[in-house]
């Protein structure tokens, strides 16, 4: 028989009902896992996949290869921009441009060398760098070091200067000078490689000296060269040289246009 209790009564017996089982009770509750930041890295792999298909010494110096040139390796090469017999009037002439490099991404070390001589006068001019250089971007350096001319007399210089490759891939240079006697001198160029094909080449080239006691000279041009490879191309080509300054002043020839034949080749 059912008997309904008064709300009081059904209150108090509700107070004093069993609770409710713990659905986790005896269950472990699992560590929290650790931030990512602490968590060990995968073991590096021993096995390459490539290597069931090649021989895996050719995979190793190919592995080798991609870790020095990603960073933390040594490079060189040596390259002679301007190598050439000039035929000019009054007697032809050679000249000669290039440099030497050595070292990796921190650091490297330069030697540059250019030279001029005349049929019948020797050299007119010819002088060698040392430099050391340092990135100041992803694509300039910063150059100081030594200079010295062999000709037409020797004196030394201190150098500071820089290299690079400006917008629109315009290769450009430029130092400043100090010499043993304490005069200053600045030197500027400039060039750009226009690809009429994928072998032949047109480059304008445009450089200037600004000596002390006010001698200046330009030198301006235009090659052609054609690449059979890469690194070896011979050219031919117009040079056009102006002097300013003393020198002109004092009766000497202001200026010439030479007709170039040269060679271009790097290593």
């Amino acid at each position: 028989m059912l008997v309904d209790l008064p709300p009081a009564v059904q209150h108090e017996h509700h107070q004093h009902a069993p609770a409710a089982a713990d659905p986790h009770a005896g269950h472990a509750m699992p560590a929290p896992a650790a931030p990512a930041s602490q968590a060990k890295p995968p073991p590096i792999p021993t096995d390459h996949a490539a290597e069931r298909f090649y021989s895996p010494a050719v995979m190793a110096a190919a592995r080798a290869q991609l870790a020095k040139e990603h960073g933390g390796g040594t490079a060189w090469t040596v390259r002679a921009d301007v190598l050439e017999h000039r035929v000019l009037k009054g007697g032809d002439g050679q000249a000669f441009e290039g440099e030497a490099w050595w070292g990796g991404d921190a650091s490297r070390w330069v030697v540059k060398a250019r030279g001029e001589r005349k049929a019948g006068e020797g050299w007119e001019r010819g002088e060698a760098e040392l430099l050391k250089a340092w990135p100041v971007g992803p694509y300039f350096d910063f150059q100081a070091g030594v200079r010295y001319d062999l000709a037409p007399k020797g004196r030394s210089y201190a150098t500071v200067g820089f290299e690079g490759l400006a917008p629109y891939w315009f290769e450009v240079q430029g130092a400043a000078y100090l010499s043993d006697q304490g005069d200053v001198s600045a030197r500027a160029e400039a060039s750009y490689d226009l690809r009429l094909t994928q072998k032949l080449i047109l480059q304008p080239r445009l450089e200037g000296d600004l000596a002390e006691a006010g001698a200046a000279r330009l030198e301006g041009g235009v090659r052609l060269r054609y690449e059979i490879t890469r690194e070896f191309a011979p050219y031919v080509g117009l040079v056009r040289e102006r002097a300013f300054g003393p020198a002109v002043e004092t009766g000497e020839r202001a200026g010439s246009t030479a007709v170039v034949i040269g060679v271009r080749a790097w290593r």
